[in-house]
């Protein structure tokens, strides 16, 4: 969009990808290399950060679970402030803008105040995670889809489709969800879903220190609250799980990679 004003600075809502700095897109890593204000999300790695120069300024707006140091509305009016003095800001999001990032709120937000943006795509933690622990999101004769769901409402009003994801035959990845894992499972179980379902903790995925958990649906919330994996994480679920351990490829150049099988 053109902005109002051309005085106004341009807004680039940037998707920083899962951890792993070389996973930046081209058009990512140029534009942290030239613009004036990064507002960066709590999960954007270091790694990341360090891409960008030490002129430029930096400011953590927080967004991580269960806390934030700004609130949505402070993160648009930061926005604006920098936008509207004429400087380049870019607003850096783990993983994909779009992808459970309020991207699609800050840009109709910057859209109602005739603010000109683009965004820049990054890699969604389902995909980034799941490749580096050798779990393909499709297989044929084994899924033949992927659904992804937050995991932040799965037991309160807003609180996904159960029956519908028991029935779609999709590998289900959840997002935000280790603080959900009992409903997740019960609900799932209590729809249809086997209990003995495969699946998968990935935490830290594309990290140095990513740490693969396997179970199954029935031991999903025993294993979050006995193993504590730590966050970020998603949870898969899903016949592909079972492929990870003949897929497996990473292994990180500092130490290996942790995995643990639990029965």
């Amino acid at each position: 969009m053109k902005a109002s004003n051309p005085s106004y600075g341009q807004v680039y809502l940037v998707g920083a990808g899962t951890g792993d700095a070389s996973l930046l897109t081209i058009k990512a890593f140029r534009l942290l290399n030239r613009v004036d204000v990064v507002l960066y999300d709590h999960l954007v790695s270091e790694e990341v950060l360090d891409v960008i120069p030490r002129k430029t300024l930096k400011i953590c707006v927080g967004k991580h679970y269960g806390k934030c140091s700004q609130t949505q509305a402070e993160i648009n009016e930061m926005m604006k402030g920098y936008a509207i003095t004429g400087l380049t800001v870019c607003r850096l999001k783990a993983g994909d803008p779009f992808v459970f990032g309020r991207g699609g709120e800050e840009a109709t937000y910057l859209t109602q105040q005739g603010i000109n943006y683009e965004v820049v795509p990054g890699v969604t933690a389902a995909l980034g995670c799941c490749a580096y622990a050798g779990i393909p999101v499709t297989h044929r004769q084994v899924s033949r889809g992927v659904t992804l769901v937050t995991g932040r409402n799965c037991n309160d009003a807003s609180e996904p489709n159960w029956s519908a994801l028991a029935a779609i035959d999709h590998t289900l990845i959840f997002y935000m969800g280790l603080h959900k894992a009992e409903a997740i499972a019960d609900n799932l179980i209590a729809h249809g879903l086997a209990p003995d379902a495969p699946c998968a903790i990935v935490s830290n995925g594309t990290r140095e220190n990513q740490n693969k958990i396997v179970t199954t649906l029935a031991g999903l919330y025993e294993t979050c609250k006995t193993q504590k994996p730590p966050l970020p994480a998603i949870i898969v679920v899903g016949d592909v799980v079972s492929l990870s351990q003949s897929l497996e490829w990473f292994e990180s150049t500092a130490e290996p990679c942790l995995e643990r099988t639990i029965h």
